[in-house]
């Protein structure tokens, strides 16, 4: 009944067609045709949009050794070697209540067969209505609000940001370190991986003879994604964040996305989001369950 990281093959997202409260068939935009639809941010289109765009965050999860695949009705990427969040978590929740809480008791061997301490799903129009209920009964807890927004504004590459070189990972190492508790030899390779990977991107900003800040990103089949942004304290509220945002949204652009997406915390978050062109698409929240008993 359960499902561990060697076993978890390859996932096809396929878009399904929403249905109205009238019961009438939505037509649903096209986001890879025209992103700047207007209609594209219509509630009855979320779902269309959300399969998009996790299905971008699940291949960014796995880059390197990651695996993506089925675990019950849930898609999952597992990733040993990624020591963030992003690189295990499931999503895309659907099926029959019954269905959706045998997804959580499997989605918690799965985790622990990985070495997580902690299972976490990403619950979005792609998961079924009920989750909350589901959830709160299977001893997982909500524990943050996220907003998914989509870059409808001017993006260039800012003065001052560069590529990230090699030479760079240590001081990322630093920042995220500060930021997220996690080995740095992990971060390293992490960072190693994604420097090698031509569908990700890391910009950074210096300070001096040290990095101010830097921002990652992740492009694929026309899917962009703004990842992580972190600023040394000292540089906050200065615009060195909003050059970076801005700059990776350019840099998605140039290989090739059609359409940039990032993930933000409501509130704070998303007026910074704003203010780097980004519009509101649709909540997220994030569900976890500790796993630590089922490590020993």
């Amino acid at each position: 009944m359960t499902a561990s990281w060697a076993t978890i093959g390859v996932y096809s997202w396929t878009a399904r067609r929403v249905q109205v409260p009238s019961g009438r068939t939505a037509a649903l935009v096209d986001p890879l045709r025209d992103p700047d639809d207007p209609e594209l941010l219509d509630p009855y289109q979320s779902r269309s949009l959300a399969i998009l765009v996790e299905g971008a965050r699940l291949a960014s999860g796995a880059v390197r050794y990651g695996k993506v695949g089925k675990v019950g009705s849930a898609a999952v990427v597992v990733n040993r070697e990624n020591p963030l969040p992003s690189g295990n978590f499931g999503c895309a929740l659907d099926g029959s209540s019954v269905e959706v809480a045998s997804t959580l008791l499997q989605l918690e061997h799965t985790f622990a067969a990985v070495g997580r301490a902690e299972a976490v799903v990403y619950a979005s129009p792609t998961t079924v209505d009920e989750i909350e209920g589901i959830a709160d009964d299977s001893g997982w807890y909500a524990v943050e609000e996220l907003l998914t927004v989509v870059h409808r504004g001017p993006a260039s590459v800012a003065e001052g940001v560069r590529p990230a070189v090699d030479a760079d990972v240590p001081g990322i190492v630093e920042l995220l370190s500060d930021e997220l508790v996690g080995n740095r030899e992990r971060l390293s390779r992490w960072l190693g991986h994604r420097l090698d990977d031509p569908r990700c991107s890391i910009l950074v900003m210096d300070d001096g003879d040290r990095i101010g800040g830097f921002v990652s990103g992740f492009a694929e089949r026309g899917v962009g994604l703004v990842e992580q942004c972190v600023v040394r304290p000292a540089r906050r509220r200065r615009g060195v964040g909003r050059s970076l945002v801005v700059s990776a949204a350019a840099t998605l652009r140039s290989s090739g996305a059609m359409l940039v997406a990032s993930q933000v915390d409501e509130g704070p978050g998303e007026r910074f989001a704003e203010a780097c062109g980004f519009v509101a698409a649709y909540p997220v929240t994030a569900y976890v369950r500790r796993v630590d008993e089922l490590l020993d």
